[in-house]
């Protein structure tokens, strides 16, 4: 299965801060960069999320609020359930970044990926990677405050330049979208290049910070493999409660394949830039287990997808009882 070529690009990045850190002034210099860079990032959210679509999606609230529970009630608890596994698998430090994992919104564009390919319904992917987003901009940061307090160097001040270099940047783009959107529309890739470069500064830093405190002492090669197979053993009872809650909860075909893959899946471009507010010179180990759950879950996820695409879907007329549970869960992507 082939690896994504930003994973390769953030291991790069990792390697280069492991051989070349930031230190003294240039440790300062990264430091104030990766501020401005999250603050841009977020920005650039806010301008191209359509709030009306936004608006728009909320008569479809069942699927959304379906999505949203298993992104940020289903995932916490699995987490906090795997304190039980330290330190038998888990070190501590290793465990707070699972738990910061859990807590992290879906992603948006890989969520839609996928279920185009398998034939769900994209329109409610759209919605419900647009609405976790927005909902863990705020959440996200208050569940870590409440789920891990004071431990891995998270404070009470973090939410606070939450609000500063996160959500005031997205409500500034937001505010702006009405003169800027065309343009953040037309140069879509040009800016996604920002993107992607401002998460690498992100990362850089962050584990420079790491290397400088020494904190990669604390991880051997048998803990990785044990952050490894829970992260497995964590992915995969996720799509499979995705899959078969939605069909208890009568959902159809596509839009049970949208849940799965939006209800399923942790958002790397978010939780990166959140670690790096919210656990400083800690965010190393804090991002570690989001980065490897990222690349995880996209290879799993291509081959699910892939396979879906070839289900033979049911034409039958549905039975009138069923169409109208079915009303108000999404619409057909054909």
């Amino acid at each position: 299965m082939p690896i994504d070529p930003y994973i390769l690009l953030l291991l790069g990045t990792v390697g280069l801060a492991a051989l070349l850190p930031a230190r003294g002034t240039g440790a300062d210099i990264a430091s104030g960069a990766s501020t401005a860079a999250i603050a841009f990032l977020f920005f650039l959210y806010g301008a191209r999320l359509s709030t009306r679509e936004a608006l728009d999606g909320l008569k479809h609230w069942r699927l959304h609020v379906t999505v949203l529970a298993c992104t940020f009630v289903i995932f916490p608890v699995l987490g906090l359930a795997s304190r039980g596994l330290v330190p038998v698998l888990l070190s501590e430090p290793l465990f707070q970044g699972l738990l910061f994992l859990t807590l992290v919104p879906s992603t948006i564009q890989s969520s839609i990926a996928f279920t185009s390919i398998a034939r769900g319904n994209v329109p409610a992917a759209i919605c419900a990677g647009s609405f976790s987003s927005l909902v863990g901009i705020v959440l996200t940061p208050l569940l870590a405050a409440s789920l891990l307090g004071s431990t891995g160097g998270f404070s009470a001040d973090s939410l606070i330049e939450i609000v500063l270099q996160l959500l005031v940047p997205f409500v500034a783009g937001q505010l702006l979208r009405r003169w800027i959107g065309n343009f953040v529309a037309r140069h879509k890739k040009v800016l996604g290049l920002v993107d992607r470069g401002s998460i690498l500064l992100v990362v850089y830093t962050a584990f420079s910070e790491g290397m400088v405190q020494g904190i990669w002492h604390q991880v051997s090669p048998a803990r990785l493999a044990g952050l490894l197979a829970v992260e497995a053993v964590l992915l995969a009872v996720m799509l499979t409660l995705t899959w078969y809650g939605a069909k208890a909860l009568r959902f159809d075909r596509e839009d049970r394949i949208a849940i799965q893959f939006a209800g399923s899946k942790k958002s790397l471009a978010s939780g990166l830039p959140m670690a790096s507010v919210l656990f400083g010179a800690h965010a190393s180990l804090a991002v570690l287990p989001l980065m490897l759950f990222h690349q995880m879950q996209l290879m799993v996820c291509a081959v699910i997808a892939k396979r879906r695409s070839h289900d033979k879907v049911l034409t039958e007329p549905v039975p009138a009882e069923e169409s109208r549970i079915a009303v108000g869960t999404g619409t057909r992507s054909g």
